[in-house]
């Protein structure tokens, strides 16, 4: 089963990041820095139109790595990372986010943002690679409360494909999904109870989520257009957490 705790015990081994420069994915990356002894991450280019997440990658990344939480470094070291070109993959499984589409309620009941088994395909390529780096643990910022109603984003797909990387690779390997219960709300206030006040702010300026693309303006909750899904999403998760405060 897909593991959510958030408690702080004795590091473990190694882990690799499916990190894409978004709220959720960098909130996942100080996580598995407070838990596991090596971290390394993995990006995908699937020609997604919100480009601009594949810039804020290495940059966020490094911010990341140079926090000190209470002033101490964090209980993990950074890896290596690597981008991988998944651009075929994207151009079949067309959709508002890799073409020239709206953005809207589709035939299916499924929203137009929908990539046919996109955290399917990320989660295979990431397991080969971790295979091959000798990493036992994936960490994805898969989430099935404040979502878009994604179905490669629910815990019964993840966990069934936590059970067929296992057997296919013929080693156990665990798919770890920290934000999976959680509100976005929730999201914000467990980036502050890891990394503080420092870690909130560098989500909000240097992460990227608009599916638009939109770095034009600089709201409390972070850029982006302040209308899409992925947007809106994250701006009433993070005046819920505010107001909470």
């Amino acid at each position: 089963m897909t593991k959510t705790s958030t408690h702080k015990g004795a590091m473990r081994g190694g882990a690799l990041v499916l990190f894409s420069a978004g709220q959720d994915s960098a909130t996942c990356l100080a996580w598995a820095l407070t838990r596991f002894a090596r971290v390394e991450t993995i990006g995908f280019d699937y020609g997604q139109r919100h480009r601009i997440e594949l810039s804020q990658r290495p940059l966020l990344r490094e911010r990341i790595a140079g926090l000190r939480p209470n002033g101490e470094p964090w209980g993990g070291e950074m890896g290596a990372d690597a981008v991988v070109d998944l651009r075929g993959y994207g151009a079949l499984a067309e959709s508002a986010l890799t073409a020239d589409r709206a953005i809207e309620m589709a035939e299916s009941g499924l929203p137009t943002t929908f990539v046919p088994g996109r955290n399917l395909v990320f989660l295979s390529v990431a397991a080969a690679h971790a295979y091959r780096r000798g990493l036992d643990t994936l960490v994805g910022g898969m989430c099935e409360t404040d979502y878009s109603g994604y179905p490669d984003c629910r815990a019964a797909t993840i966990d069934a494909m936590q059970r067929a990387l296992s057997l296919g690779l013929d080693r156990e390997i665990a798919v770890e999904t920290p934000l999976m219960r959680r509100s976005k709300a929730e999201t914000w206030a467990l980036a502050r109870e890891i990394g503080g006040d420092a870690l909130v702010a560098l989500i909000q300026e240097h992460s990227h989520t608009c599916y638009e693309g939109v770095r034009a303006e600089l709201h409390e909750w972070g850029y982006g257009c302040g209308s899409c899904p992925a947007c809106e999403l994250r701006a009433k998760g993070y005046a819920a957490w505010r107001s909470a405060a």
